[in-house]
């Protein structure tokens, strides 16, 4: 009976009972399209840490390319200065040019050249004469560069260590003087203070002297 219900059953609804290999098959399929495949939320750019050459990297990349076409194109740009007189005046007017560049050239060699004493004496006197004499101003005062403020301040410094220097050594020398003479009157009032009579006392004629014109110094 079991095979005969079967058949009805494909008959009347057209499919498979749902334990066949064609309930399977579909069963496959709504798995599959339920594990569809996500992309990583977090992995936002191209390459991380671990794989290297990430976003970061690219982007560098990009900027050293866009650094040396920039480079390129400003050596293409660049003229040799020889070609400045020669290659950019029209062809009508290059003759003009060099010619003037050759009489600017014999002017300056002439001029190089040592006169005798009485043709430049002579020359200096009509040069003096003809050319107007401007009236002399006083100039501004430029403003200093750093270099030079620098060197003006290690100056300023230097000057001031060596007067410091200066008053040490004489602070020096004179405490020196003052310590030598103090020694030395120490030295005389022991010389007094130690003399000694025939009979091995002190001599208090000697140390009354001492007292006295200790006395009369203060005083």
């Amino acid at each position: 009976m079991a095979p005969a219900k079967r058949a009805d059953a494909v008959r009347a609804g057209g499919a498979q009972a749902p334990g066949g290999p064609a309930g399977r098959l579909g069963f496959k399929k709504r798995q599959q399209q339920q594990r569809t495949w996500r992309a990583n939320s977090r992995h936002v750019f191209s390459g991380s840490v671990h794989e290297g050459q990430g976003f970061a990297f690219q982007r560098k990349q990009k900027i050293q390319q866009e650094y040396k076409k920039l480079l390129r194109k400003e050596k293409k740009a660049q003229i040799s200065p020889e070609s400045q007189f020669t290659e950019r005046y029209p062809e009508h007017l290059k003759h003009l040019y060099l010619a003037e560049e050759e009489m600017l050239r014999r002017q300056r060699k002439k001029e190089k050249q040592p006169l005798p004493e009485e043709e430049c004496s002579t020359t200096v006197k009509r040069s003096w004469e003809d050319t107007p004499h401007p009236i002399i101003t006083p100039k501004r005062n430029k403003k200093k560069t750093s270099n030079q403020k620098a060197k003006e301040e290690y100056e300023r410094v230097q000057a001031k260590r060596a007067a410091k220097k200066q008053e040490f050594e004489k602070r020096k020398q004179e405490r020196e003087a003052a310590q030598q003479r103090y020694k030395k009157k120490k030295m005389e009032a022991y010389k007094v203070l130690s003399k000694r009579t025939r009979k091995g006392q002190p001599d208090l004629n000697l140390q009354m002297e001492h007292l006295l014109r200790k006395i009369q110094e203060k005083t």
